[in-house]
């Protein structure tokens, strides 16, 4: 039974300064080049240890869907993902709990109101989740982060209908809470039935999401998307993880599992000291 792993994972503003992660990325590719732990793994270095000033850093929380129903027909036949019936997927009885679950906590532990935007891939699952975990309305009267839709962290495309989307119309007004400005077509023309696409096509489209979501002018962002995505994405850059976390960093997500990351832009990190002559100290 799929779980909500969270607990250990949430990072927030109280802990970012004190986190010992000993992780760094190197420059395999732009989005490498702007993501970074507040401490580098340079391990044989004296000064392995970073600080940077919070507002030069996003904190990013990753969180896979919930369980939904093509998950719980492909793990007993893998073909059964091939079949019409489960067209752009809904979530399962077992993934509304693990949204139910998840929102709690984020909600108890404060997270809730430290996130400034809630980024959701424009798949049902996705967005069921999204809404159901970081848009429910509360007798609190706390007031929930937006949420906007973008194709780029959406599920490996084609062949499966799974992955294959609604219209943008008939999502607008499932989804109230949700701005669909960014998505382009209100049909689905990313979705060919007999063209799936490569893990290389979505590792860069995950870094293309990457270099995109640091435009962003929020510092704390959650990202609400799929197993296949988060899988190419990072394990394309996972030879430039520290040994160390590289399993960590590129282990499978559960379904309705959260983890959090620090992103620091790397060049600000090592350029090299000067003066007040512009010299090099």
């Amino acid at each position: 039974m799929a779980t909500c792993g969270v607990d250990r994972n949430i990072i927030t503003h109280s802990t970012c300064t004190c986190l010992s992660l000993v992780c760094k990325l190197r420059h395999l590719m732009p989005f490498c080049s702007w993501i970074h732990y507040l401490y580098s793994a340079d391990m044989d270095s004296t000064t392995s240890q970073r600080l940077i000033p919070l507002g030069h850093s996003k904190i990013i929380h990753l969180v896979r869907h919930a369980q939904a129903n093509h998950n719980v027909a492909g793990k007993k036949d893998h073909d059964a993902l091939l079949s019409p019936e489960f067209f752009d997927a809904s979530l399962s009885s077992l993934g509304l709990e693990q949204v139910s679950n998840l929102s709690n906590h984020v909600y108890a532990s404060g997270l809730l109101k430290k996130i400034d935007l809630v980024i959701t891939s424009p798949l049902l699952r996705a967005m069921q989740t999204a809404v159901g975990v970081f848009g429910r309305e509360r007798s609190s009267g706390l007031k929930c982060p937006p949420i906007i839709a973008v194709e780029l962290c959406r599920e490996r495309t084609g062949v499966h209908p799974c992955d294959k989307r609604k219209t943008i119309r008939e999502y607008s007004s499932l989804f109230p809470q949700i701005d669909f400005s960014l998505i382009e077509s209100d049909d689905d023309n990313l979705w060919k039935a007999d063209v799936r696409e490569t893990e290389e096509e979505v590792a860069a489209r995950g870094l293309k999401f990457m270099n995109w979501l640091k435009t962003r002018h929020e510092t704390e962002i959650a990202v609400v998307t799929h197993h296949r995505f988060l899988q190419y994405t990072l394990s394309a850059i996972r030879n430039d993880f520290h040994p160390s976390l590289r399993s960590e960093i590129c282990k499978e997500f559960s379904n309705c599992e959260l983890r959090s990351m620090i992103m620091v832009d790397k060049r600000m990190v090592n350029s090299p000291t000067t003066d007040s002559n512009g010299e090099r100290a």
